[in-house]
């Protein structure tokens, strides 16, 4: 007979409910059982101090070691007696192992193609409460929950009110509150302060009257040791409440009438779909339990809901889930679990065959996205952009920022691993000859130019076209069966070389009827937000960062992550990304003034863009200070000159020119129609320095604008510590 042995935390079996029915069933299917904890184990005599039940009581008993173990007890009580369950393992096959918390489960899930596009994009989140803006503005309604919840506690469902950046809603159990920003922000670090949390959009499937409801499907282990159903049942909140498991308050129903009363004809096939989707996930997971551990794994709880479109989206994995609390399944459960078992106990050969079978599956994957980006703007926040997104679903290699030079490419294909998925790349250019380089070493199958423009114009006897042919090199190095994206506004991009490359093409623009047009694009509280189609589905974007440039540099990796196979949620969830230092930084100094930091790299695409920032986002008075172009050659004094017209243009309220020759900008504002008295031009930075501190006053935005070599982000520095 098979000896099976239920291991927990407590002593007391008869403190621990569902014993009497594992003992009773046991008996009735021809097996032996009893109960113990880590405490009564010795390893010396392979003996334990067991309970079993006997004549209606639980007596002790001297047990050999059992054939398998039942690992019924919580994970957390556990890990105090770690030790003397990992000997055990070792020893003893056990029906049940961690898959491990809900977030680790989450991770294993996106990187895998069969189930990622089911997840909800999730955030952990420990000390940033301006991550969390940055979360809920994209979003709209979000979720943040403890990052080691359980039974729904502690969650917050927190929305914007309608047409208000200041103002939202804030719903725990079934209590909502209003608050202010700065109340909100004060509530979020002190949850913060306690712990790790997470933020997710909030999805949720609605009934008929109105009431919130997710699925449990839980599935089990047979005894032929194959995944099956043990039940689907819906689980409603109560009204008022958007939480619906059970501790808070939630109820259940029959799934079938259930299905019947609120999808009418479609009852069946849903129901269809939610079985073969419980059966293909528990199965997803067990093999990846085998390739990760070499172990498999024998119930699971999978909480999902399904949104206006009826499609699936995974809540959270649960290991060891309760047992449903109606319908009298009890005893099914409990049946699944003495079976299964008594199955692993007499087939260790075979699983421990089919756990190396499964390992040395031929798990090969396609070729992996090898992207580059190059462009005379925006390469770096288009990495930046479409690092991230990649990083929802892979483990992607990015180049660190501003490292794009031939010599940093050589370092990165020493760093890149097997490990790596998908991999984005900056490739920089100052002279012919430079991007080729960069192909040779790592050749990439996705290339994106961004725009073709006059940074490093000089450096070829100020012709754009150079500029474009020297681009080329990475449509000429690329795999010419790859996938190319361009900016279908920018004019001279119709410059590159395009004509022998056999792969796909596809655009992005504002203005041009591209692939993947932006529209409705608008400045926003803290960043940008724009629509786009996505086969043939109106989408809405937001990334924390101003300027309409920006928005390109948003469509290129919106492009390449579509053609990848991500959802608009991953790509939603991606585009809130980590922004490069010093690129439109925007920083709130006191009595309400704001530094506008724009002193990475400067060329005049990018200056007419940093203007179009300030216009946009100054409330009063604009200081626009502007610092020398390098590397424009013959043509630095006409590109000069029409900064300034744009600056008239564009009616800022005082311009300041900073380093050789820049007094150009002045005087042509000043011809166009500048006020005279509010245009100021310096060659010291002291002198600078002291005049700004001079004029700047309360509500002034400020605009400090150039070149890394021309150090204007001393300036930055200098008016962030006088307005502190």
């Amino acid at each position: 007979m098979t000896l099976i042995g239920m291991l927990h935390h407590r002593k007391d079996p008869s403190k621990v409910r569902k014993t009497y029915a594992f003992a009773a069933v046991a008996k009735a299917e021809g097996a032996d059982f009893f109960y113990f904890s880590p405490s009564t184990v010795n390893f010396s005599k392979k003996s334990i101090k067991g309970k079993v039940y006997e004549n209606g009581s639980w007596v002790e008993r001297n047990m050999p070691f059992p054939d398998v173990i039942y690992n019924a007890g919580d994970p957390n009580k556990l890990a105090k007696s770690e030790k003397v369950i990992q000997k055990l393992q070792e020893m003893i096959p056990f029906t049940t192992n961690s898959i491990g918390n809900k977030w680790s489960v989450y991770e294993r899930l996106k990187r895998g193609k069969e189930f990622s596009h089911y997840l909800i994009p999730s955030e952990k989140i420990s000390n940033d409460s301006d991550e969390f803006f940055r979360f809920l503005y994209a979003f709209k309604k979000i979720v943040f929950k403890p990052y080691d919840g359980r039974k729904g506690k502690g969650i917050y469902f927190i929305s914007l009110k309608k047409n208000n950046k200041e103002e939202f809603l804030v719903t725990q159990d079934s209590h909502s509150s209003s608050y202010s920003r700065n109340q909100l922000k004060d509530l979020i670090e002190e949850k913060l302060s306690t712990g790790t949390y997470i933020m997710q959009p909030y999805i949720t499937s609605i009934t008929k009257s109105g009431q919130v409801y997710d699925f449990r499907l839980h599935v089990q282990k047979s005894g032929e040791g194959e995944w099956v159903i043990t039940a689907i049942y819906p689980r409603i909140a109560p009204k008022g409440s958007i939480i619906p498991n059970i501790n808070n308050g939630g109820f259940t129903n029959y799934l079938e009438p259930f299905l019947k009363q609120e999808f009418k004809e479609e009852a069946m096939n849903i129901k269809g779909t939610l079985e073969h989707f419980s059966l293909t996930l528990a199965q997803h997971l067990d093999e990846l339990q085998m390739q990760l551990y070499g172990e498999v794994i024998d119930e699971m709880g999978i909480d999902i809901g399904l949104d206006e479109n009826k499609k699936i989206w995974i809540y959270e994995v649960n290991w060891l889930p309760g047992c449903p609390p109606t319908f009298y399944l009890e005893m099914d459960v409990v049946i699944n679990s003495i079976r299964y078992a008594m199955y692993l106990a007499k087939n260790q050969q075979a699983i421990k065959a089919k756990i190396q079978k499964v390992k040395r599956m031929n798990t090969a994957k396609g070729e992996i996205p090898i992207i580059a980006i190059t462009g005379s703007a925006g390469k770096t926040t288009t990495k930046a952009f479409l690092a991230s997104i990649l990083s929802k679903k892979w483990n992607t290699f990015e180049s660190k920022d501003y490292w794009n030079t031939a010599q940093h490419t050589e370092i990165h294909a020493s760093e890149i691993n097997k490990s790596h998925e998908a991999i984005v790349l900056e490739y920089g250019m100052a002279s012919p000859g430079t991007i080729t380089k960069h192909c040779s070493i790592i050749k990439p199958n996705i290339s994106i130019v961004t725009n073709i423009g006059l940074a490093h114009v000089g450096y070829f006897n100020d012709d754009i076209r150079g500029i474009a042919k020297a681009k080329s090199e990475l449509i000429h190095g690329m795999d010419q069966d790859g996938l190319l994206v361009m900016n279908k506004d920018d004019r001279n991009s119709l410059l590159l070389e395009t004509d022998k490359f056999r792969g796909k093409i596809i655009t992005i623009g504002i203005k041009s009827d591209a692939d993947y047009k932006a529209f409705d694009v608008k400045y926003s509280e803290n960043g940008m937000s724009f629509k786009t189609m996505l086969h043939g589905h109106k989408e809405k974007f937001f990334i924390p960062i101003f300027g309409e440039h920006h928005v390109y540099n948003a469509l290129n990796a919106i492009a390449v992550a579509d053609h990848l196979g991500l959802t608009p949620i991953e790509i939603q969830a991606g585009l809130l990304f980590r922004k490069p230092p010093r690129r439109l930084t925007v920083y709130n100094q006191k009595n309400n003034i704001i530094l506008i930091d724009d002193t990475v790299h400067s060329h005049p695409e990018g200056v007419r863009a940093a203007i179009d920032v300030l216009a946009n986002i100054g409330k009063h008075r604009k200081i626009a200070v502007i610092g020398e172009i390098r590397a424009l050659g013959n043509l630095r004094e006409a590109e000069y000159r029409k900064i300034g017209e744009y600056v008239y243009d564009k009616k800022i309220d005082l311009f300041i020119t900073y380093g050789d020759q820049t007094e150009t900008m002045g005087d042509q504002a000043k011809i166009k129609g500048f006020p005279a008295k509010n245009v100021y031009h310096f060659d010291d930075r002291n002198q600078l320095h002291e005049f700004l501190k001079r004029i700047i006053k309360k509500n002034d935005t400020i605009l400090v604008k150039g070149a890394s070599r021309a150090n204007m982000y001393e300036t930055i520095k200098f008016l962030k510590k006088t307005f502190k």
